[in-house]
């Protein structure tokens, strides 16, 4: 990934000067970069691939409307309100993929705060590319940034207990592998990235088993070894039932806080306890208080609004 990182600092006539931070340049570096390079290649570059593909598919008129010929240039990203940034390198991506020259300078990592009016990184390349790049990639940072930001507000609330945050299978279609990454910088955990990386029996594999018993027992038969069985329940008789067959997970889900407190005690500790259920910034406060291992909200990569974020000042270099 051709990305450098700098600060920026302004001197006393109010010049702006750009400084290499080399005693934190390798954490910062591993924290701009969401993916090793074969992850990269195998994973995020297809679906960056489709999305450039859905917006140009067969040339982009306007830009060789007006830039019939190469041409070098920059252009300055902009944050335009308060938030947490995420998915600098997706974006840079975004530009290497049409162009392999394009470069990008980082003044910010992922997981900075960032403030409306900042600099946040300047992209540098065949201004045709950088035209034809910056819808794209702007989707993704601005997607990936709202979702960290929301994320970040809402794990402040849970500071100061045990309580892990978690994010949910709701995300968007061909997108997961960086939404659930923008949760994570948003101090966030995840929970299972899909279907087959964990066993979470949920009411309709309950109804299709024949009961909670019956779907726990098919499934320690089933699933390998080293997987924890995890199953939602609506009611006490459900909890019951979990703790008796030897779920390693009970997720209470859209239970009442009395029902919850008495579904702790029934079970005890014997297994890990998640609670679940339209759960979301303004409500999860209300959770706190029953120090359960886990609370899980979809609403962190379904309901979070974009980061507004705009690339400005495009110029011939």
């Amino acid at each position: 990934m051709k990305i450098k990182i700098f600060t920026l600092h302004t001197d006393s006539a109010g010049m702006e000067i750009k400084i290499t931070v080399f005693a934190d340049y390798k954490n910062r570096e591993k924290r701009i970069h969401m993916y090793d390079q074969v992850t990269l290649k195998l994973n995020a570059d297809p679906l960056i691939l489709s999305a450039l593909r859905e917006d140009i598919t067969s040339e982009d008129v306007s830009t060789n409307s007006v830039m019939p010929h190469p041409c070098q240039g920059e252009v300055d990203l902009i944050c335009k309100e308060d938030g947490i940034i995420c998915g600098l390198q997706i974006f840079a991506r975004v530009f290497e993929l049409l162009d392999p020259e394009t470069t990008t300078e980082c003044f910010v990592a992922d997981g900075d705060e960032v403030k409306a009016g900042q600099l946040m990184a300047k992209v540098h390349g065949d201004i045709r590319t950088l035209l034809s790049g910056e819808r794209v990639a702007l989707n993704y940072l601005q997607r990936m940034s709202g979702i960290a930001s929301y994320t970040h507000n809402v794990a402040k609330l849970l500071e100061g207990t045990d309580t892990k945050l978690l994010d949910t299978r709701k995300t968007t279609p061909n997108n997961r592998i960086f939404e659930k990454y923008a949760v994570r910088v948003g101090g966030g955990c995840n929970h299972r990235y899909n279907l087959s990386d964990g066993v979470l029996l949920k009411d309709n594999h309950i109804g299709a088993a024949g009961g909670v018993k019956q779907a726990i027992e098919r499934a320690k038969a089933y699933a390998p070894f080293v997987r924890k069985i995890e199953i939602e329940v609506e009611n006490l008789d459900m909890v019951r039932e979990a703790v008796e067959a030897g779920a390693d997970i009970i997720m209470l889900d859209n239970m009442s806080h009395e029902q919850m407190k008495e579904a702790l005690a029934i079970i005890a500790k014997r297994a890990e306890v998640e609670v679940s259920g339209n759960v979301t910034r303004e409500n999860i406060a209300r959770l706190t208080d029953l120090g359960v291992d886990y609370i899980s909200s979809g609403a962190l990569t379904h309901s979070s609004p974009i980061l507004d974020i705009s690339l400005k000042n495009l110029h011939a270099v």
